[in-house]
């Protein structure tokens, strides 16, 4: 605990803080300790989870696979072992504890490893910790893993101290039956601790309170001797919170950057933050309230630093823990604070305060961080690039049409008009690129980029749009058997698309990646939802949240079938698939069905023997907008295809 008047320097005014929090109404919780005869408040519902709790605990099980887990972590306990004052109560820790082994290996939670912050007690008295002691015994006994650092209130000086309560009991001699302890530095204050989440392995640092040259010297080494594990590094004193707490619930100031390193925060960073980029995510107690700030290391990425405490709370915290739940499916860690020992009590036992605090809900103590995982661990966990494919692998029974675009052209530079490309499936739909009247050159270009599971490395960047017509786009010749191909036992088609930041809806909604000339009126489509100058066949992009959309007109009917998906947001590759079996048309995006896929019976493709088109798009008979964005390996098979037979699969 440290007042913000005094950031680097241990906190000597614990007495007065602890008095305070008594004559601020907070001593019902103070008075609830082991050996207090009465409640000054005359009731036992606050107190109702003061003795153990009853049922089996655990086991610890962790699923070190899925793409959801959780990282507990403990602040300040200090107000609960101040063993000297004979003021102390286990019961909150416990409860918390037993939290978390429960929730360990649950689809829900998924708790891997706990971490405290340090101050586990007020007085760093031998009889405090062997009350800590006996709290940690129950993660031991279930094999929970989990780290602890030293806190100002739990030793003094730095790292060379020596011997003490704390290392006595919570030092390395207690992690050595432990199968994530992955060793400590000479002094033993400081320690690694590795466990396995997502497929992976991730590092926990646990330094102490005041770290010398050799312990960062030590951390330095432990990081090099694991170059490929992402790193969280918990400490008890890092950055500061920024803003008064009397605000409450932190009204006023960024609650995503209301934190500052403090004077020994500095150290920390510039002798091991900064030059690891490793180091994504540092957490610390020590001050209040909570807060969090985000700082660029040395090689341009985030490091994520949050403070947690909330001893200065009802029943000095009560054992709270924040519970940072990641999900690297998602690329989000969702953040919340929670308090077991309040939540294990029956609500109707529950005072007003204990009410308030079962859950921490203010802005910097629920909230969500984005962080793409893959980026930004590919500096030292290198995303694995998969190989082009030949087309030849690609050309499953069926194909009709396969269009890639690697190997024909320097990327940045265009297609001119009458540019032709092959189809690969050898039937003669071959593409040849028309230019609308006053567009630029550089319309139509080779690109590199392309979708990561895309066959061909390469992929056409359009510069097309509407208001005014431009663009070049691409169409087969008239007498290309996929013009009159009518599909009547079913057919699959897929093509990668990227929309750029620019993508505007009013210039490129309704733009078509895929396109069938020959307009519904000309063919006798008529009926429900019929646009008689739409294209009789169009997988597009909808200028309602850039949603992809199949509108076509089957044989089987007068009016369209139209499949619609979610919206897709730039700068990002996507894959997409329609498949209809001969009687049901599915769209899918990235191997998933869509929602809007309606169950209704669409035979074929209708067709008035024109042209396909690649990037164009027409209305009532005439090109009307080009497609804005990239277009990759684009194929057509006269089969439904099941999903794994995509061109995304293995």
């Amino acid at each position: 605990m440290c007042t913000h008047s005094d950031q680097s320097s241990p906190d000597t005014a614990g007495h007065n803080r602890r008095g305070f929090l008594r004559n601020a109404a907070l001593a019902g919780a103070g008075a609830a300790v082991v050996g207090a005869t009465a409640s000054p408040l005359g009731a036992a519902p606050a107190f109702a989870a003061d003795t153990a709790r009853t049922g089996k605990t655990g086991p610890w099980r962790p699923d070190s696979t899925s793409l959801q887990f959780t990282l507990a972590v403990m602040p300040d306990t200090q107000f609960l072992y101040w063993g000297s004052q004979d003021s102390v109560n286990r019961t909150p820790m416990e409860e918390s504890f037993r939290y978390i082994i429960d929730n360990s290996g649950n689809d829900e939670n998924n708790i891997v490893f706990m971490a405290h912050l340090g101050d586990l007690t007020q007085d760093a008295d031998p009889s405090s910790f062997q009350q800590i002691d006996k709290a940690f015994a129950l993660l031991d006994a279930h094999g929970a893993a989990y780290s602890v650092v030293a806190g100002n209130h739990d030793v003094s000086g730095d790292d060379s101290r020596g011997d003490s309560s704390y290392l006595q009991t919570l030092g390395p001699k207690r992690f050595k039956r432990s199968k994530t302890f992955a060793g400590a530095d000479a002094t033993g204050y400081n320690t690694a601790h590795i466990f396995q989440a997502a497929g992976r392995s991730w590092l926990v640092l646990a330094l102490d309170w005041r770290t010398t040259d050799q312990g960062f010297a030590w951390a330095n080494d432990v990081i090099k001797a694991h170059p490929k594990m992402p790193v969280i590094l918990t400490a008890h004193d890092i950055v500061y919170s920024d803003y008064d707490d009397n605000v409450f619930p932190y009204e006023s100031g960024d609650p995503e950057n209301n934190a500052a390193l403090s004077g020994y925060g500095e150290t920390i960073w510039d002798k091991l933050v900064k030059e690891n980029d490793q180091i994504f995510l540092t957490i610390n107690g020590h001050y209040w309230p909570s807060g969090r700030t985000t700082k660029k290391n040395a090689a341009g990425n985030d490091v994520h630093m949050h403070i947690t405490n909330y001893q200065n709370r009802y029943f000095g915290g009560g054992g709270m823990i924040r519970l940072y739940h990641f999900d690297l499916a998602r690329n989000t860690i969702d953040v919340e604070t929670i308090n077991p020992w309040i939540l294990a009590q029956d609500p109707k036992s529950r005072n007003e305060l204990a009410a308030e605090h079962a859950r921490i809900t203010g802005p910097v103590d629920d909230f969500s961080i984005a962080i793409d995982f893959e980026k930004r661990f590919s500096s030292f966990i290198p995303v694995p690039v998969r190989p082009a494919r030949p087309a030849g692998k690609e050309l499953v029974k069926g194909t009709v049409a396969y269009w890639r675009f690697d190997g024909q052209g320097a990327p940045g530079t265009p297609l001119s008009a009458g540019q032709t490309i092959r189809d690969l499936s050898g039937r003669g739909n071959d593409l040849t690129a028309v230019t609308v009247p006053g567009t630029a050159a550089d319309a139509l270009t080779w690109s590199a980029d392309h979708h990561p599971d895309q066959p061909g490395h390469a992929s056409l960047k359009f510069a097309g749009g509407r208001n005014p017509l431009h663009g070049t786009y691409l169409t087969t010749g008239p007498k290309a058997p996929l013009n009159t191909e009518t599909f009547r036992s079913g057919y699959t088609i897929e093509t990668f698309v990227m929309m750029p930041l620019d993508w505007d809806a009013g210039k490129n909604g309704w733009s078509a990646i895929l396109t069938r000339r020959g307009t519904a009126g000309a063919a006798g489509k008529h009926g429900k939802n019929t646009n008689p100058n739409e294209p009789l066949v169009q997988l597009a992009i909808t200028n309602n949240g850039r949603e992809p959309q199949f509108n076509h007109y089957p044989l089987n009917t007068t009016y369209p079938t139209t499949n619609w998906g979610h919206g897709l947001v730039e700068l990002r590759w996507w894959h997409l698939a329609v498949v209809n079996d001969g009687r049901y048309t599915r769209l899918y995006v990235e191997g998933a069905p869509v929602v809007d896929n309606p169950k209704r019976v669409s035979v074929g493709l209708t067709s008035l023997g024109q042209p396909w088109l690649l990037g164009g798009h027409e209305g009532a008979g005439a090109i009307d907008i080009v497609f804005h964005g990239n277009v990759g390996d684009t194929r057509i098979v006269n089969r439904p295809l099941p999903v794994d037979k995509f061109l995304i699969a293995e």
